[in-house]
């Protein structure tokens, strides 16, 4: 048996380590750092606060499409062909939604910023297995990973400061001078691997896929919208079904399909996508329903509103050395359920918070949220992935990847639209109610979802 001693990063591969954090810096400041600056652009293109969701949904969903196509367009046309690519799609992009005139515009640009996100993580992740040599490999995962809890941390703080010292449109304007470092970096430094046989794509699998995200996502998100139709909202949740069933068809029948059925022959991992996917909903929403409540329903200034987000990375990263040894000594079962329970609990109890609810008593609400979350995530991904064999690691991976965001953009979706549903029901004065309302069925769902986790074996070892 053979150990591998894990080395630093040499110097004539830094480089290439620092290009790819920039680019997972920006997609992580991307995702969050619109949330706090949603009621200022409201106000400044004349739409309501509470129909904005379509912000977050667009960029995250065009993230969950696309994550299937990243890694068989770097094998194809070559590694920093897509990087190069995706960085100058993600700049031109968030030019573009910095000069939108309106919504629509905003939400188009939103798109095909989410398409160059797409393929900034994954195939940098993918130039760093393929190029650094193993040893060093976790070494420059872990810098890089870095890189992705920078932006997160930065993002709502940032997103609030730049709305009152200048304007919303800052938010997308800070991503051009990091693109074009990135796009000069990139012809600079990344050699242009490509694999000299790849398989056909299965576009076909590809269409069936994205038929059942942007049905289900658009379906839920517009339900509640007065000018939408709900024949239309209920024919584009049955079209994603179908499509989603027809998928499953094709995966088994087709040796090529982006991700085969036999996947789901592994039990774990089956609970665990499952598990992914409902649990990460009601999570997911919650740093865009808090600082939509903090400024609608509160009054808060956008930039009180981003640095009250802190606490929820801190929490996060406060929750990273206590995994491991919670899981050695309880076992994935036990963990995931009790976990899965208190963290819906938590979402359910911020129905409490109100705009005199103590500050220190917020942050330290936040702190724990942060760390519940973190800890729910963490253990649910690895408990998806550790049963995997090598051969089917990488496709499993890359659909917990997309589960992942998709979960994320039905999770806003769903959140908007259960504010929009709960501010008709209920006085529409009393905003607070609806939001409160929401937070409720949220933190609810996410209790019903240990279900889920009930399933695991008891013997599941980590």
């Amino acid at each position: 048996m053979t150990t591998t001693t894990h080395q630093a990063v040499q110097p004539e591969f830094r480089l290439l380590v620092l290009l790819v954090s920039i680019g997972f810096f920006m997609q992580a400041l991307d995702t969050t750092i619109v949330n706090t600056a949603l009621a200022a652009m409201a106000q400044q293109l004349h739409e309501n606060p509470l129909q904005m969701h379509s912000v977050v949904v667009a960029y995250v969903l065009s993230v969950a499409v696309c994550i299937p196509l990243s890694g068989w367009l770097a094998d194809r046309f070559g590694i920093r062909n897509t990087y190069l690519a995706a960085m100058i799609i993600f700049s031109l992009a968030s030019l573009g939604c910095g000069v939108a005139q309106n919504l629509d515009q905003l939400i188009i640009f939103r798109v095909l910023q989410g398409i160059g996100g797409a393929f900034l993580m994954p195939v940098g992740r993918l130039a760093l297995l393929k190029i650094i040599p193993r040893s060093q490999f976790l070494s420059a995962m872990s810098l890089m990973s870095l890189a992705g809890l920078i932006g997160p941390l930065l993002g709502p703080a940032l997103g609030g400061w730049l709305v009152q010292v200048a304007t919303w449109h800052w938010i997308f304007f800070i991503n051009l001078p990091m693109g074009v470092l990135g796009i000069i970096m990139c012809l600079k430094v990344m050699p242009n691997h490509t694999e000299p046989s790849v398989k056909p794509f299965d576009f076909s699998g590809f269409i069936l896929l994205m038929i059942a995200m942007v049905g289900l996502s658009l379906g839920i998100e517009n339900i509640a919208k007065p000018q939408s139709s709900i024949l239309l909202s209920m024919g584009c949740i049955a079209a994603g079904m179908i499509a989603a069933l027809s998928y499953a068809y094709h995966a088994h029948s087709q040796q090529n399909a982006l991700f085969h059925s036999r996947l789901f022959r592994y039990k774990i991992y089956s609970i665990g996508i499952l598990g992914n996917f409902f649990a990460r909903l009601g999570s997911n929403a919650i740093p865009f329903v808090l600082p939509l409540m903090l400024q609608v329903a509160f009054g808060f200034a956008p930039l009180l509103t981003g640095l009250m987000m802190i606490p929820l990375v801190l929490g996060a990263l406060c929750s990273k050395p206590i995994i491991r040894p919670i899981i050695q000594a309880v076992g994935y079962r036990r963990f995931l359920l009790v976990n899965t329970v208190l963290l819906g609990l938590c979402i359910a109890s911020f129905a409490l918070m109100t705009a005199s609810t103590p500050l220190w008593l917020k942050v330290l609400h936040l702190f724990i949220f942060g760390t519940l979350n973190s800890l729910q995530f963490v253990g649910m991904n690895t408990l998806t992935l550790k049963d995997l064999p090598q051969q089917d690691a990488s496709s499993g991976n890359s659909f917990l990847s997309m589960m992942m965001m998709l979960s994320m953009s039905i999770g806003v979706a769903l959140a908007g639209t259960l504010i929009n549903v709960f501010s008709q029901y209920f006085n529409p004065a009393s905003i607070s109610t609806a939001f409160h309302a929401t937070l409720l069925t949220l933190g609810a769902m996410n209790i019903i979802t240990a279900w889920i986790f009930w399933q695991i074996p008891a013997e599941t070892a980590d």
